[in-house]
């Protein structure tokens, strides 16, 4: 169990971490990696959610139970938006596919439009923590 300290020390970690990986990902953009650049928005918006989640106690095992918690905890609710969860959900089958598909590369049209779906998503979990 965290104490309180120890719980916003570790969530404002998770969104500094958030926002370092963007910048990874524009970096990879730069250099034209684009199916690392995939895999860096993600992470960027994994740790921002990771960071949601603890911020209100609530433990994910996994990838896949980040998103099942972001979508239990915050969608249904309505405290974030469908397409919100979708655009993590998208991002992590992109870095699995990039990760471990033989022959899939992701390219520029693939990825450059998620950019800024990312920074607001990120922006707006730093409003709620």
């Amino acid at each position: 169990m965290l104490t309180d300290e120890e719980r916003d020390a570790l969530v404002k970690y998770r969104i500094e971490k958030a926002y370092g990986t963007l910048v990874e990902a524009q970096d990879c953009a730069e250099g034209n990696h684009w199916t690392l650049t995939a895999n860096r928005l993600y992470y960027a918006v994994y740790y921002a959610s990771k960071a949601l989640l603890i911020q209100n106690g609530i433990v994910a095992k996994s990838h896949e139970g980040v998103i099942g918690m972001i979508g239990q905890n915050f969608v249904v609710p309505g405290i974030i938006t469908i397409d919100e969860a979708k655009l993590l959900a998208r991002l992590q089958n992109m870095r699995k596919t990039g990760d471990y598909d033989d022959f899939k590369e992701w390219h520029q049209d693939d990825v450059e439009p998620l950019f800024e779906k990312v920074e607001d998503y990120i922006n707006k979990i730093k409003s709620l923590v």
